[in-house]
Parts: structure tokens; sequence; C-alpha cells
């Protein structure tokens, strides 16, 4: 079973790449983050076609999740139950379901902006409200993982310089603990192998040649329960697909799974 996750930036503006990706990449089940429409834009007549099912948790031209599926949906759960709002809105940031022997969820965690932004404090009590979200599937024997855009590098090895990172969001002692938090769930970090490059990186930002040099981050994470993380046998970032005209600047995590 092969389960990936994607933040395509804009659905949309990704569709001819992700059908394309979908078909040729033969994966199972895909977490969907930055959707960036309405339930309505969804492109759910051109998944169909494909053979793939969605999940989506889509409110407007911001965020946005969805789960794509040719396996199943079962148990859909539209957002992040006892989660926060931001400015009195409950931003559309999650989606779970049960994809064949498989409990899955797509996040899209905030970004956080600065760190004494309003939206950093919102940040980590997201994470705090996630932890409690999945402590019963993750402590369970059915296979579950949370796969998405975490916009955290858990250490400094996931990033390419850690200086120029130095006081800004996404690498701070709070979001990295808010990670060691969710882990204590019994969660363990599937870490992508490198294949030609030293660092697995997963995001490069779209200015100043970040992906040529590989100025990356590695912020999209799959964190997983022991029968999920047993079951890996590979797990890898599709380079690839960042490459070329029309790219997300985040390429796919994908996971294969033995069961």
């Amino acid at each position: 079973m092969r389960i990936a996750t994607w933040n395509v930036n804009s659905i949309a503006a990704r569709l001819p790449r992700l059908l394309a990706w979908l078909e040729a990449s033969g994966t199972d089940v895909l977490c969907v983050q930055e959707t960036k429409c309405t339930e309505e834009q969804f492109p759910f007549d051109e998944l169909r076609a494909i053979g793939y099912e969605a999940a989506v948790n889509c409110t407007g031209r911001w965020n946005g999740v969805a789960l794509l599926s040719r396996v199943g949906l079962e148990d859909v759960v539209v957002g992040l139950p006892g989660g926060p709002v931001y400015e009195e809105v409950d931003e559309p940031r999650a989606v779970s379901a049960t994809c064949g022997p498989v409990r899955v969820w797509s996040v899209y965690v905030p970004n956080g902006r600065e760190v004494e932004h309003d939206h950093y404090a919102y940040k980590l009590r997201w994470f705090e409200a996630l932890r409690a979200a999945v402590a019963e599937d993750a402590a369970g024997e059915r296979p579950f993982a949370i796969l998405g855009d975490y916009n955290v590098a858990p250490t400094d090895e996931d990033v390419y310089d850690p200086a120029v990172f130095e006081g800004l969001t996404h690498v701070t002692p709070a979001e990295r603990a808010a990670l060691a938090a969710l882990r204590e769930t019994g969660l363990s970090d599937v870490v992508p192998r490198p294949l030609k490059y030293d660092r697995p990186y997963t995001y490069w930002d779209y200015r100043q040649l970040a992906f040529p040099k590989n100025r990356g981050m590695r912020i999209d994470l799959v964190y997983a329960n022991q029968p999920f993380t047993k079951a890996v046998g590979d797990s890898y970032v599709d380079r690839e697909e960042r490459k070329g005209k029309g790219a997300s600047d985040h390429a796919p995590v994908v996971v294969d799974l033995e069961v």
C-alpha cells in the first residue's frame, strides 16, 4: 500500500500535475494540503475519473486539506476536534478517515508567521489540540499516521543552514517541543531516506534558486504509530515533482507499507 502527502499550493494550479502524478506513482492514499479552494471548486469529478474518492475540508482561497483514496474512505472526520480558532475562524486544516487497513490524518499546521505574532500562539494551541485528538488512535493496534505540512523542521539537520533561520518560526524550541509532545502519544517520525542528496528536504522557496541550490527544509512529515512504522517498507521524497514549470514549492513524501 502506497501512502503519500503533498502540499500542492493550490489544487487548481496543480491539477494536471496531480492527476498525472497519481496515475504514474500508483499512490493509494494521498494527503493533500493547501488546496486553496472551496468545496464546490474541488475537482471531485476529475479525481473520480481516475479512481479516487475524496474527503475534503476546504472553505476558501486559503488553507484547505483533503484525503484522496482508491482503497475506500470510511469514518471521515472533518476538522480538528477541540481545535482553536483564529480571529473567530475555524480554519480548514485537518481531515481524517480510515482508508483500507489504515487510519490517516491529513494536516496543514498553521505557519505561525512570526514568533511575536498571534498566529504563532495559535500554532502552539493547534498542536496541543492535535495531540489530544489523536491520542486514542495513536495508541491503538491499527496502523495510524498523521501526514502533512507541519510547518516545523524537527531538528537543525532538517534545514539547509540553521543560522539562516535563527529567531524565526519553524525552528523554535517551543515548536519542536510541540512535535516532541505529539510523539509522546506513541508516534515516530518516519524519515524519508535520502537519494542523491544528503538530506531529504521537502520544501524549497521559489525565490533565489533555492531548489537548484538545495536550500530546503524538511517540514512535510509522517508521524506514525508502531503498527504503521513496523509495516514501512520504503519511504522517500519525490524530488522530481518539484522540478519544472508549474511545480508546487513542496515535493510529495511517499511511504510504502507492507499491509
